[in-house]
C-alpha cells in the first residue's frame, strides 16, 4: 500500500498534464477566433463565464468519459485475470468510477452552458427548472447531454459493486453507449449528407475513447507497475491498430462532408483545424508504430518499462493536444454553414432529391450511389476478417471450402449494392424501392452469408485463453453459441415469428415512419431486417454450430410453414389502403413517379414476388445439404464396418447375419 501511495502523485501528475494540455490547447485556439471573428450588429452574444466555461466543460466531459472506457478495457479486455476481479481490478473499477462521476458532472455543466450560449443568457437564468426541463424534452442537444449525464451517474453508482469480468463487460457497454448521444446533434447532423457525417462521427468518437484511453489507463499500469503489464500491452497493440484505422477513415469521411472543397483546408479556419487533427493523427500513427516494432519487445515482468513510459506520456500529451483540437473544432462553424440553405428534402435525406426512375431498365438504380460509412466499414472489415481467418487456416495446412468464402464475400458485396446503391438512395423517397431493399437484406444476403460459415472460421482461426484466464474473443463467441437466449431465439418458432412479425410490427405501426426521420433509426431498421433474416435462414440451412439443430425434415417443414405468412403480408400490403409512413413521404416531396398509393400496391407486389425465388433456392440448398448428409453419414459407417466397430448397430447386424449363414452351412455339411 506504500508503494502504491508513493506513486499515486505521479499518476496523478501525468493526468493532470494531460488534461491541462486539452483544455489549453482547446481554449487558445477558441481564443484565437475569436480575437479574429467580427460581432454580428444587434446580435447579443453569450457572456464571458459561458464563452470560456463551455469548452473546459466539453474538453473535461470528453476526458473523463475517454478514462471510464479506458479504466473498463483495462479490466475487461486487456489486464490477465479470471472471471472474478482480483484486487487489480477491482481497483481500476474504482477509478472508472471516480471518472464517471467527473463525466456526469461535466456532462450536467455542459447542458446547463449550452443552453446559455443558445439563447445567449446568463447561467444564472437558464438554471430554472422548467427552463431546463423544456430543453431536456425539445431540444436534440439537450437530450444528448441528459444522456450523457445519466450514463455516467448510472456508471459512478454500480462500478464499485462489480466484482465479475460479465457485469464489466456491460458497464463498457454503456459508457460507449453514453458517449454517442452528441454525434447526432451538432455539425455533423445539420450537414448536408448528415447520414455520413453522423455515421463517420460516431465511428471517429468509439474509436478515439479505445485509443486514447486504453493508452492512458496503460501508462497508470506502468507507472504502478501492476503485474500483467506485458499481455496488457501486446493486447491493446491490436486493438490501437483498429482504433487508429477507424480514426483515420472515418476522419477523412466527416472531413470531406464538412469541407465544401478541397482549398477550404487552407482558406477556412475549420479546415486549418481539420489539418492540425491529421498531422497530429500521422505523428501518433508513427509513434505508435515504434511501440509496436521497438518498445513493445522490451516491454516484460524481467525487463524495463521506462522506454514505454516515455514513449506513452509523450503520445497521451500529444493525444492531449488533438482532444483540444477536436473541442475547438466542434465550436466552429464549417465554411458556408451560415450561409448554405438546404431544401426540405435534403434536411430530411442527407442529399438532394434524387431524378426520375424513369423506365425499365431503370438505370438511376445503379448509377446513384451515396456512401454510408456505417456499412461501407463493416462490410470492409467482416471481409478483412474473414480473407485474414482462411490464410491463417492455410498457412498452417488446413482446409477451407472455396465456396464458403465465395458465399461470404458475394453476401458482403449484394450488402453494399443493397445499402449504398440507388436502392438505398431511393429507397428513402419510393416505398417500393424501399421494399425491394428490405427483401434483398432480408432474403437474399443471409442466405450466403450463412453459408459462408462465419463462427466455424473464427472458433477454428482464433487463440485459445490461457487456463484460468481472461476469456478471449474465441470463448466469448462459444458463450454466445452456448447462451440462453441464443438457445431461445434459435428456436424455429422463434426465429419464424420474428422473421415475419416483426415486418408487420414495422409497417403497420407508426413504427415505420418514425424510423425513417431519423438516420439512427433508418440504420437500426436495416439492421434488424438483415439480422432476423440470418437468424432464420441459420436455423434453415445454417452451417455455423448452434444450441439446437433440427433434423432436415423438420428444416423444410419450418420452411413451408413460414413462407405462407410471408405471402400474407405481401398480399395484405397490395390491398391496404391506408398509406404506410404517409406523413414522412408527404415531407419529402416527390413530385415524379407513380402515386403514393400505386407505389405501395408496387412494393407490396415486390415484397410477393421476390419472396418465392429465395425460398425455391433455399429449398435447393437444403435438399443439396440433406443428400450430402446421407452420404457422409453412410461414409461413417462403411469405416466403422471396416474397422470393425462391435459398438455399431449396423456391424453388430452384419456380424448376426455373417453368424447365420456360417450355421446354415454348417448345418448343411452335418446333413451331408
Amino acid at each position: 500500500m506504500a508503494v502504491d501511495a508513493r506513486r499515486a502523485p505521479r499518476t496523478a501528475l501525468l493526468l493532470g498534464a494531460a488534461l491541462s494540455t486539452a483544455v489549453a490547447v482547446a481554449l487558445l485556439v477558441l481564443w484565437a477566433g475569436e480575437t479574429s471573428a467580427e460581432q454580428v450588429p444587434g446580435i447579443q452574444g453569450p457572456d464571458a463565464l459561458t464563452t470560456r466555461a463551455l469548452p473546459v466543460a466539453r474538453t473535461v466531459a470528453n476526458a473523463a468519459a475517454v478514462a471510464v472506457i479506458g479504466a473498463l478495457l483495462l479490466v475487461t479486455v486487456l489486464l490477465p485475470g479470471g472471471r472474478r476481479l482480483d484486487g487489480t481490478r477491482l481497483r481500476y473499477m474504482t477509478w472508472a468510477a471516480f471518472a464517471a462521476a467527473a463525466w456526469a458532472a461535466a456532462s450536467a455543466a455542459l447542458l446547463v452552458f449550452t443552453l446559455s450560449d443558445l439563447f445567449a443568457r446568463p447561467v444564472g437564468q437558464v438554471l430554472a427548472p422548467d427552463v431546463l426541463a423544456d430543453f431536456v424534452l425539445t431540444d436534440a442537444q439537450g437530450r444528448s447531454y441528459a444522456l450523457m449525464t445519466g450514463a455516467g451517474a448510472i456508471l459512478a453508482t454500480v462500478c464499485p459493486g462489480i466484482g465479475t469480468v460479465r457485469w464489466a463487460r456491460a458497464a463498457l457497454l454503456l459508457a460507449v453507449a453514453g458517449l454517442l448521444p452528441p454525434a447526432f446533434t451538432g455539425h455533423s447532423a445539420g450537414a448536408g449528407n448528415h447520414d455520413a457525417a453522423v455515421t463517420s462521427l460516431a465511428l471517429h468518437l468509439v474509436g478515439v475513447a479505445v485509443w486514447v484511453g486504453g493508452l492512458a489507463l496503460l501508462l497508470v499500469a506502468a507507472v504502478r507497475r501492476d503485474a500483467g503489464l506485458d499481455t496488457a500491452v501486446r493486447r491493446f497493440s491490436a486493438l490501437a491498430f483498429w482504433a487508429f484505422v477507424a480514426v483515420a477513415a472515418s476522419g477523412v469521411v466527416n472531413a470531406v462532408v464538412r469541407l465544401p472543397s478541397a482549398a477550404d483546408v487552407f482558406s477556412s479556419r475549420y479546415g486549418v483545424l481539420v489539418l492540425l487533427k491529421t498531422v497530429a493523427l500521422l505523428i501518433l500513427g508513427v509513434l505508435g508504430w515504434w511501440h509496436r516494432q521497438r518498445v513493445l519487445p522490451t516491454v516484460g515482468d524481467g525487463g524495463s518499462r521506462r522506454p514505454f513510459v516515455k514513449l506513452a506520456a509523450g503520445e497521451l500529451l500529444l493525444m492531449a493536444a488533438a482532444m483540444g483540437l477536436a473541442t475547438a473544432l466542434s465550436r466552429t462553424p464549417p465554411p458556408g454553414a451560415q450561409t448554405s440553405s438546404l431544401s426540405p428534402a435534403e434536411e430530411l435525406l442527407g442529399f438532394a432529391m434524387p431524378p426520375p426512375l424513369g423506365d425499365f431498365p431503370w438505370t438511376p438504380l445503379f448509377t446513384q450511389w451515396h456512401f454510408d460509412p456505417l456499412f461501407a466499414f463493416g462490410t470492409a472489415a467482416a471481409a478483412l476478417a474473414y480473407l485474414t481467418g482462411v490464410r491463417k487456416l492455410r498457412a498452417r495446412g488446413d482446409r477451407w471450402p472455396l465456396g464458403r468464402t465465395i458465399a461470404w464475400l458475394a453476401g458482403l458485396a449484394v450488402t453494399v449494392l443493397a445499402t449504398m446503391s440507388g436502392l438505398a438512395v431511393y429507397g428513402t423517397v419510393m416505398f417500393s424501392v424501399h421494399m425491394g431493399q428490405h427483401m434483398i437484406l432480408a432474403m437474399t444476403v443471409p442466405i450466403l452469408l450463412v453459408l459462408g460459415a462465419p463462427a466455424t472460421l473464427a472458433l477454428r482461426t482464433l487463440p485459445a485463453a490461457e487456463k484460468g484466464g481472461t476469456a478471449g474473443p474465441r470463448e466469448l463467441l462459444l458463450a454466445l453459441l452456448r447462451s440462453r437466449y441464443v438457445k431461445v431465439v434459435s428456436h424455429p418458432v422463434v426465429a419464424s415469428v420474428l422473421f415475419i412479425a416483426s415486418a408487420f410490427a414495422v409497417y403497420y405501426t407508426s413504427l415505420f415512419e418514425s424510423l425513417m426521420r431519423s438516420h439512427l433509426g433508418h440504420t437500426v431498421m436495416l439492421v434488424h431486417f438483415l439480422a432476423v433474416g440470418l437468424l432464420f435462414f441459420w436455423v434453415i440451412i445454417g452451417v455455423d454450430p448452434g444450441p439446437r439443430r433440427l433434423p432436415y425434415l423438420g428444416r423444410l417443414f419450418v420452411l413451408i410453414l413460414t413462407m405462407p405468412f410471408h405471402s400474407w403480408f405481401s398480399i395484405s400490403v397490395m390491398s391496404s389502403t391506408d398509406i404506410i409512413g404517409e406523413g414522412w413521404w408527404a415531407d419529402v416531396g416527390r413530385t415524379w413517379g407513380a402515386s403514393l398509393a400505386d407505389d405501395q400496391y408496387n412494393g407490396g407486389a415486390i415484397a410477393w414476388a421476390t419472396g418465392d425465388i429465395p425460398v425455391l433456392i433455399t429449398t435447393i440448398i437444403l435438399a443439396a445439404q440433406w443428400v450430402r448428409s446421407d452420404a457422409r453419414e453412410a461414409r461413417r459407417v462403411d469405416r466403422r464396418i471396416e474397422r470393425g466397430d462391435g459398438n455399431d448397430p449396423l456391424a453388430a447386424y452384419n456380424a448376426y447375419l455373417a453368424s447365420l449363414h456360417a450355421r446354415d452351412r454348417k448345418t448343411q455339411r452335418t446333413e451331408d
